[in-house]
């Protein structure tokens, strides 16, 4: 047999990880075992970095979440705290931009886990219940989405498998 040479494809490879490599220092952008090397480490700081890039918003919103909420006299635990009382799901990111852009909607948030946390029960809430339920009596299944729908079956205790389509779903809200 004859022999066969590897040598376009070894240095394709050694090129494009030459080329990955270009504007990193010294011989780690000129010699292929330094670059290689070097792109490993490259890689791991940056999926590292991603995830303390995460955590360092999170800690921004919620120092953001913190000073609206002193401004408006209560603490940042306490606030949360009250929101989930409240049945109020928003995320810090979303609680963050309400706090700077919409001050008087975030006001609404305060005084809303306020009364979470005395225990009182506001009109807001019990007409909110209200129309709630009779939306669901009424609801046009057809106009929803499958999430919408899973979720619909999942508040009314009905079992869900991933293969069911939207008509079976629909099927088994109308029982």
């Amino acid at each position: 047999m004859t022999r066969v040479k590897g040598g376009v494809v070894s240095k394709n490879r050694r090129r494009k990880v030459l080329k990955r490599a270009k504007g990193y220092f010294g011989s780690k952008h000129r010699l292929y075992k330094t670059a290689q090397e070097q792109l490993f480490h490259s890689g791991a700081y940056s999926f590292n970095d991603r995830k303390k890039r995460a955590n360092d918003f999170r800690k921004l919103w919620i120092t953001r979440i913190n000073a609206s909420c002193r401004s408006n006299d209560i603490t940042y635990s306490k606030f949360i705290n009250g929101l989930k009382k409240a049945n109020v799901s928003i995320n810090r990111k979303m609680l963050s931009e309400l706090a700077i852009f919409a001050p008087e909607e975030f006001t609404k948030l305060v005084k809303m886990a306020k009364d979470a946390l005395e225990g009182k029960v506001t009109k807001e809430t019990k007409v909110e219940e209200k129309v709630a339920k009779t939306v669901e009596e009424k609801t046009d299944y057809n106009k929803l989405t499958v999430a919408e729908l899973k979720a619909l079956c999942e508040k009314n205790n009905i079992e869900v498998t991933s293969s069911m389509k939207k008509a079976d779903l629909v099927a088994a809200l109308n029982k």
